[in-house]
């Protein structure tokens, strides 16, 4: 399943020990409240997820934003990407 990738993928790249993907809800924010993820968090998982599904983001864009938003929104961007 594409979010429970996307869990394995946040969990590696951010280095969380004590998180497995099962304490990580698939519709709650990654930034601020949810996981607490920061800006440094954002731009070394979106080079992750450039080495991995070789999607390109923009950090400056709405829609990087809004796909960084929780774990449902970046798995619905990959399955996209995929299917281009």
């Amino acid at each position: 399943m594409l979010e429970l990738e996307v869990k394995e993928l946040i969990i590696e790249v951010l280095q969380l020990e004590d998180i497995t993907p099962d304490d990580i809800d698939s519709a709650a924010p990654l930034f601020v409240e949810g996981l607490g993820l920061d800006s440094i968090d954002a731009l070394e998982l979106g080079v992750a997820l450039q080495k991995k599904y070789g999607i390109s983001l923009s950090a400056d864009s709405e829609d990087t934003r809004r796909h960084f938003a929780s774990v449902q929104a970046l798995a619905a961007m990959i399955e996209t990407h995929r299917k281009k």
